[in-house]
């Protein structure tokens, strides 16, 4: 019994010393380990050694967060553009013209690229003034952005308060980043945005006064293209043919509508309608009677008649119908001139720079229209997303290249999809008048009286009536409206 006992006790034993952990599991150091579930609970091993496994385990959840930069491996903040106004809500007023008419097809990636929403409304250009005009004067528009045409408007619209000084987006560089490029519009554009140091919008359409003359008429009488006003009024002179209703020249003779086109004879004389300084009205100087004796001489004896009762349209009628030798007016009006189905006389018309006079060629190099930003806008910095993207240069030239809507950056020009849609000499004609002066009219807020004032002498010049004596009495007119201007 005694060694029965004494055998089942050192059974239990055996079996306790079996089931009991071996001592020597604990201190297994970490590159025995190479699973973090075969390693022991931390409270059973002391710190010291447990440490150096977060070096020696390839997985990531062993990482600490410092030693993943996360947001260098992230692609979040290059994935979409920006879209700092998105849901934003524009109201824009816009003109019925071909640069709208392009605009349009073109407007959704605009809306797709910034979430900014825009609706544009467009009215004929009496009607779109009127309805601005309407607006502000009530208060609590609602217009973002709009179009206008600065040397009519941008007076009156500037003295109003209703522009937003475009300055303050330009010069600030978070808003206006370098590769918009405002140094690349063309300096006379620009200035006849600016009131007052005032950049009342950005220039979307431009134009400068050409001459258009019949190459064929010109070459049959070994005459070559005028680069003078001396050879404008010889070749005149020489292709008239009133016998066989020939003309040499045409050109705007109503007298409002004819003004715009009579300041590039005007600037090249030497003269001005009044005197920046000192506001003195000039319209009787020598140089002013020397222009507008020619102007109407021009008319009297080398037009068809009926010019003082032409603007545009009826101008280019007459060109169109091929009985005209020479033609001045603005490069705008090209296709109407150079289009096959609109003019008899497309293939045989060139284009040149406006003949120069005694001061040389200073031809009116003005904008045409703008694009501008309500100061009673609500929404400023997306309308100026939306100003800042339509008259970025991809846009311009999309603009120019594919809507023929001539525009008023220097690198378009210079680009040769800028220059596809306009014939060669045209294209020449625009470059070398780019910087000319930056007005074609006075710079009043009641231009419209301005331009009736003026007008008269016009009139006079071409019913070879005296000159000196209109000149005299609209230059005091004139005075008058000067005076009364807003200083």
């Amino acid at each position: 019994m005694k060694i029965r006992l004494m055998l089942a006790l050192l059974l239990v034993l055996a079996i306790v010393v079996a089931c009991a952990p071996a001592p020597t599991a604990t201190p297994v150091p970490p590159t025995a380990a190479p699973k973090p579930t075969d390693a022991p609970k931390p409270t059973d091993a002391p710190k010291p050694t447990a440490a150096p496994a977060a070096t020696s385990a390839p997985a990531a959840t062993t990482v600490p967060p410092t030693a993943a930069p996360a947001a260098t491996k992230a692609p979040e903040p290059t994935a979409a553009p920006a879209q700092p106004y998105k849901g934003a809500n524009l109201r824009i007023l816009v003109a019925n013209h071909p640069w709208y008419d392009y605009l349009k097809t073109i407007l959704p990636d605009f809306q797709k690229a910034t979430g900014i929403n825009v609706t544009l409304e467009n009215y004929a250009e009496n009607d779109l003034v009127q309805k601005l005009t309407t607006e502000f004067t009530a208060g609590g528009s609602t217009v973002d952005a709009f179009m206008q045409r600065p040397l009519q408007e941008g007076k009156l619209f500037a003295q109003n308060g209703w522009y937003v000084d475009l300055n303050t987006f330009i010069k600030d560089a978070k808003k206006t980043p370098d590769t918009y490029n405002f140094a690349d519009f063309q300096k006379a554009a620009i200035g006849t945005e600016t009131v007052k140091d005032m950049l009342t919008g950005i220039p979307i359409v431009t134009e400068q006064e050409v001459l258009y003359y019949r190459k064929d008429l010109y070459q049959a009488a070994g005459l070559q293209a005028p680069k003078t006003l001396d050879e404008l009024e010889a070749a005149a002179a020489k292709l008239t043919d009133k016998s066989k209703q020939q003309f040499g020249f045409i050109a705007r003779g109503q007298g409002n509508p004819a003004v715009t086109q009579f300041s590039s004879y005007l600037y090249s004389y030497g003269g001005d309608w009044f005197d920046q300084n000192t506001k003195k009205a000039t319209l009787n100087t020598p140089e002013a009677i020397a222009a507008f004796t020619l102007f109407g001489k021009l008319h009297k004896n080398y037009a068809p008649p009926g010019t003082t009762n032409m603007s545009w349209p009826q101008a280019v009628a007459v060109f169109a119908q091929g009985s005209v030798a020479s033609y001045t007016d603005a490069n705008s009006i090209f296709a109407n001139l150079l289009d096959p189905t609109k003019s008899t006389v497309a293939e045989k018309t060139g284009v040149v720079v406006f003949p120069a006079g005694p001061k040389g060629s200073v031809p009116y190099s003005v904008t045409s229209w703008g694009l501008s930003i309500a100061a009673s806008s609500k929404n400023k910095d997306a309308a100026w997303e939306f100003v800042k993207w339509a008259t970025s240069k991809e846009i311009v030239l999309k603009e120019q290249g594919v809507g023929a809507n001539p525009g008023a950056r220097a690198s378009v020009w210079a680009d040769p999809v800028g220059k596809s849609k306009f014939p060669a000499d045209w294209v020449a004609a625009q470059v070398a008048s780019a910087n000319g002066r930056g007005y074609d009219r006075p710079l009043v807020v009641q231009v419209g009286a301005a331009r009736d004032i003026i007008g008269t002498i016009i009139t006079a010049a071409i019913n070879g009536e005296d000159v000196t004596a209109a000149a005299n009495k609209a230059n005091a007119d004139f005075q008058k409206l000067l005076d009364s201007e807003p200083k």
